[in-house]
C-alpha cells in the first residue's frame, strides 16, 4: 500500500465503492479507521470506529442502495488531508430515489485511511421510475 495517499489512490477508494468491492475498500483504511455518515443523531451523524464496524457500515449503503454509484468523482490531497466530490445516485427498496451531490473529508495515517467523514446533500427522495 501507498505511504504516502495521493489523489489517484481516492479514485481507486471510489471506484472501489462503485464495484461494491468490500474488500478493496478496507484495504485503503488503517486498523483504527472511523467513517462518520452523512445522517445520524449526533451533530456528526453517526460514527463508526474500528475495522468491523466501518466494514458493516460500509456494506449498508449497497444494502440500502443496490444499484449505489458515486459519479464524477474529483478527488485531492494536502498533507494528511484529502477530499472527494462526486454525485451519489442510488435506488432504495421502495423505489425512491436519491441522486445528490458529496463530499468525503479524508484524514490520513501511514498511507491509509483513518477517517473517512460523509457529507451530502439534503434533498427529498425522487420518485420511482415508472
Amino acid at each position: 500500500m501507498h505511504k504516502t495517499v495521493t489523489a489517484d489512490m481516492l479514485a481507486e477508494f471510489a471506484a472501489a465503492w462503485n464495484r461494491h468491492d468490500i474488500d478493496a475498500l478496507m484495504s485503503f483504511m488503517s486498523d483504527d479507521c472511523v467513517f462518520e455518515t452523512v445522517g445520524g443523531p449526533e451533530q456528526w451523524g453517526t460514527r463508526h470506529a474500528g475495522r468491523d464496524a466501518v466494514r458493516v457500515a460500509f456494506a449498508a449503503a449497497w444494502a440500502a442502495f443496490p444499484d449505489a454509484q458515486w459519479r464524477n468523482g474529483r478527488h485531492w490531497v494536502a498533507g494528511d488531508r484529502g477530499v472527494s466530490e462526486s454525485t451519489f445516485t442510488g435506488t432504495a427498496a421502495d423505489g425512491s430515489r436519491v441522486e445528490a451531490d458529496m463530499v468525503d473529508v479524508f484524514t490520513f495515517q501511514d498511507g491509509k485511511i483513518r477517517v473517512k467523514n460523509a457529507f451530502r446533500k439534503q434533498r427529498p427522495a425522487l420518485p420511482a421510475r415508472s
